[in-house]
């Protein structure tokens, strides 16, 4: 078994790995359906088709959050007719759905540009250590965001830990275990090495232990989506690890008359960034910190960037670009 900080080579032609949010797949002012899911795939799809175009061979990861934390919210509503499934299983149905959605959605834009590529899904287990001590002070947020009062309603009848989001709302939350290795890394390398398109990791990846006879065993938690794929990064030899979210860049000071728009981040400027803990915890901070892990590990570099500024910060004319040691 690979070890966790094992960088192994990456095909000839360059890797990317993508990182987009489950909160992607549902824009401002829409209610999250299927139709809602299956647009915003195509679009997504349509920005980062320019990878493919310039030469890279693509891993697309995805978050789940708003998507498990249905399932979650459906299992409560439900809890005296159907029996209810553990957390590890729901995350795996939201790698099958949203991946499903994705492959579709990027099979039909190869089809389009008359690219002959395939585009697998993976269901793909992520294993964690058992002591984290995230098993203890659950802090991932997923599901919708609700009013303080209909939060704190929910957590005491459904038994739910629940914790304010960057002043956005209130959501539950569940333990979020750092990844230690991705079990399936060596088959996503496979994917790439056949010239083909990898959809992996979605939700953070199935959150895994081994036990004393080396067997998995499936653990209720939710990985953070942007940790997993750094780690999946180095597992893979990728050369970038771009992390899309909703504003083209990562900015100082967000929101407020002092706000910077930070271009072009050094090793030593992105450690200071996450050692002084700039970036708020729910919001830019883990991104900033998978940049950095991934870097750290031997990665070039990095890219912070939205969707629709894809192609301009590939140019160089958007985005923050992360520069690994020289």
């Amino acid at each position: 078994m690979s070890n966790k900080h094992e960088r192994h080579q990456a095909p000839s032609q360059p890797t990317a790995v993508v990182a987009m949010g489950g909160h992607a797949f549902i824009q401002a002012g829409e209610r999250g359906s299927y139709e809602d899911h299956d647009r915003n795939a195509r679009q997504i799809c349509s920005e980062l088709i320019v990878l493919v175009e310039r030469g890279y061979r693509l891993v697309i990861t995805h978050g789940n959050g708003p998507q498990v934390g249905e399932l979650l919210l459906r299992q409560e509503l439900t809890r005296d007719q159907l029996p209810s499934w553990p957390l590890d299983v729901l995350v795996a149905q939201t790698e099958g759905s949203l991946g499903y959605l994705m492959q579709r959605a990027m099979l039909n834009e190869l089809h389009t540009r008359g690219i002959n590529r395939y585009v697998v899904t993976m269901v793909t287990q992520v294993v964690v250590d058992r002591a984290d001590p995230a098993f203890a002070a659950p802090a991932k947020p997923v599901g919708p965001f609700y009013p303080e009062d209909q939060a704190r309603k929910a957590a005491a009848q459904y038994g739910w830990s629940i914790a304010e989001e960057a002043g956005r709302g209130w959501r539950r939350v569940v333990p979020s275990p750092l990844p230690q290795r991705i079990v399936q890394a060596d088959m996503v390398r496979e994917v790439l090495r056949s010239g083909n398109i990898a959809v992996a990791g979605g939700g953070g990846g199935v959150p895994v232990t081994i036990d004393g006879h080396g067997n998995y065993e499936g653990v209720e938690a939710v990985i953070d989506k942007d940790m997993t794929s750094s780690v999946l990064a180095t597992n893979i030899g990728a050369d970038l690890l771009v992390i899309l979210t909703a504003v083209d860049s990562v900015y100082l000071d967000w929101g407020k008359p002092t706000q910077q728009r930070l271009g072009a981040v050094t090793m030593a400027e992105c450690e200071r960034l996450v050692n002084e803990k700039v970036f708020p915890p729910g919001s830019m901070g883990p991104k900033v910190e998978a940049v950095y892990g991934f870097l750290e590990r031997g990665g070039q570099r990095g890219l912070v960037t939205s969707p629709r500024a894809l192609r301009e910060a590939l140019d160089g004319r958007s985005g923050t670009h992360f520069i690994g040691r020289i």
